[in-house]
């Protein structure tokens, strides 16, 4: 290695048969060529990342919706309000023997119609107890799930539909309409972010 080194260095320095070219002022034009070139890289770098970067969004901030109004036809945009802060969920009291669905915070936004793709927040505990099992909070942010189609269960199916976008929901849903007696009866709250 220092065998190349030493050989780029004489190429440099060494006498004139190794020097560089030069102009009509007899300034060698190498250096001078050297930045220019290596400007324009670095211009040409930068425009790349800037022009990356556009349309992507940051991973730290997860879209929440806006609770107040949209204009007819559009969804809640991201921002602060309510649904910007994760709900602390109680256990349930008495015994569940239906799905039962509250709205903690009214939403604004245009209905959820079942087949619809929704992107939620939500935090999952047990009924009985109120020990914590999941929340997507803890995951990475909202997630998209489509809602009414069979694919989730049937406490969502049956419970988010006609819910409108900007809710928080509180789903009390019992085993049954849940994953059944092994998991037994659950609590989700659900932020409805979006519907599409």
């Amino acid at each position: 290695m220092s065998d190349q080194l030493a050989t780029a260095g004489r190429a440099v320095t060494g006498g004139p048969r190794h020097a560089a070219p030069t102009n009509s002022t007899g300034r060698r034009r190498g250096p001078a060529l050297a930045g220019a070139v290596g400007g324009v890289a670095v211009v040409g770098t930068l425009i790349t990342v800037l022009v990356g970067m556009q349309g992507t969004k940051s991973p730290q901030a997860p879209a929440v919706a806006d609770p107040r109004p949209a204009a007819a036809g559009q969804q809640p945009t991201a921002g602060t309000g309510p649904l910007s802060v994760r709900p602390v969920v109680p256990a349930g009291r008495g015994k569940l023997t239906k799905l039962v669905v509250t709205r903690l915070v009214a939403g604004t936004g245009v209905p959820v119609i079942a087949g619809q793709t929704v992107t939620v927040n939500y935090v999952l505990v047990g009924y009985a107890d109120g020990k914590p099992i999941e929340a997507s909070w803890d995951a990475g942010g909202p997630v998209p799930l489509v809602v009414g189609a069979g694919r989730l269960i049937k406490g969502w199916d049956r419970g988010l539909p006609g819910q409108r976008v900007g809710s928080r929901v509180r789903l009390d849903v019992p085993a049954a309409l849940a994953y059944g007696r092994s998991r037994g009866d659950l609590r989700f709250v659900v932020d409805i972010l979006d519907a599409r």
